[in-house]
């Protein structure tokens, strides 16, 4: 028996109407695994929460998420308030007390579905960043606010620790997967004291923990043109928190946009809980209109069973989104078709009926 308690934080936007949808598939597999139980309970913490009560979340929130072995998130952001106050008061408390240094974020192409690059539909790689410190820090102010002479300072803050326990998570996951080559981020050429630091424990760590892989040190501008030009000769990239965060949507656009592309903020040890969520925001503008497209949200499902040890349902799920893709009969309009966000989780449910159905079961 599997038993996973889950935290569920719709949020603001779409991600109230796409968790709806990853909620339906929770039930559909439930229904077809006699050994699996998911108990969830609803957090309506959001921008509506902070008008109401003046914070994101209530003072024991944290400590109420513990109990939980999953959090699984929707989106955040609304033009009522500022978007530093939905980050800093929800999203970042959440990652960096539960010590979720590990963002993970698959960038693969699924069937159906064109890149807008030439001959880009066989890209298959990851991008591990480092979710925890580096450039987003609160470390910093301001001075002499609303004089000539104003100024502002906002720190980067790199761990050697820090560094090292990204490179190791990409390091094994490398290994276990059967990877050959490892991609870092950098730019030392400029940022002479924070980037160099990452390179040099980066190497170390590569070469302490597994000497067999490749590792190429690529600056930042050079590897977003390479991400277009060459994308398919990636195979596991690592870098640091501002620089994955770019890389990671630079990579959802070019297998095909945010909508497909889900993410996990990791506490491997599982000391814990780590949270899922899609890589796209709140949507504001078509919120409300039934139309996002949850597969995002349905595949950060899938990541989520999987850390719970279910990888047999992670891969149940997400062959159930490539199949319906494939077919290209249900599309929401962000790829090129007509469903509604509804018509995309009762088609990713069918299928994974069918699938358990033919199989004999889960």
């Amino acid at each position: 028996m599997t038993t996973i308690k889950m935290a569920v934080i719709p949020g603001d936007g779409i991600g109230k109407e796409v968790m709806q949808e990853a909620l339906k598939v929770v039930k559909c597999v439930q229904e077809r695994d006699s050994s699996l139980q998911i108990t969830t309970m609803v957090f309506p913490w959001s921008s509506d929460y902070y008008l109401a009560h003046g914070r994101m979340m209530p003072e024991d929130a944290l400590e109420t998420l513990q109990k939980y072995d999953a959090i699984l998130f929707g989106a955040i952001g609304d033009a009522r308030v500022p978007d530093d106050v939905t980050v800093w008061e929800l999203i970042m408390p959440i990652r960096k007390n539960f010590q979720q240094y590990v963002n993970f974020r698959p960038i693969k192409s699924l069937p159906g579905i064109s890149s807008p690059l030439a001959g880009g539909n066989d890209i298959d790689f990851v991008i591990f960043r480092e979710n925890a410190e580096g450039e987003y820090s609160d470390s910093g102010g301001r001075l002499y606010q609303q004089q000539p002479q104003e100024m502002t300072i906002q720190n980067t803050i790199m761990t050697r620790i820090g560094i090292e326990k990204i490179v190791r998570a990409a390091c094994e996951y490398a290994q276990q997967h059967g990877k050959t080559k490892l991609t870092s981020a950098t730019k030392s050429n400029a940022i002479i004291h924070s980037m160099k630091f990452w390179d040099e424990h980066t190497r170390k760590t590569v070469t302490q923990i597994a000497p067999e892989l490749q590792l190429e040190a690529i600056y930042i501008d050079a590897l977003v043109a390479y991400f277009v030009e060459r994308p398919q000769e990636f195979e596991v990239v690592v870098a640091s928190n501002l620089f994955g965060d770019i890389l990671s949507d630079l990579g959802s656009a070019i297998v095909g946009g945010l909508g497909l592309s889900p993410s996990a903020n990791l506490n491997p040890e599982k000391t814990f809980p780590s949270m899922f969520e899609p890589v796209h925001g709140s949507a504001p503008d078509i919120a409300g209109k039934g139309i996002a497209n949850p597969i995002a949200q349905i595949w950060s499902l899938a990541l989520l069973l999987g850390h719970q040890g279910r990888k047999d349902l992670e891969h149940l799920i997400v062959q159930a989104i490539s199949k319906v893709l494939e077919e290209g009969v249900v599309k929401t309009a962000d790829i090129g078709g007509q469903a509604t966000t509804a018509q995309m989780g009762d088609a990713i449910c069918q299928e994974i009926i069918h699938m358990t159905l033919t199989a004999g079961g889960v």
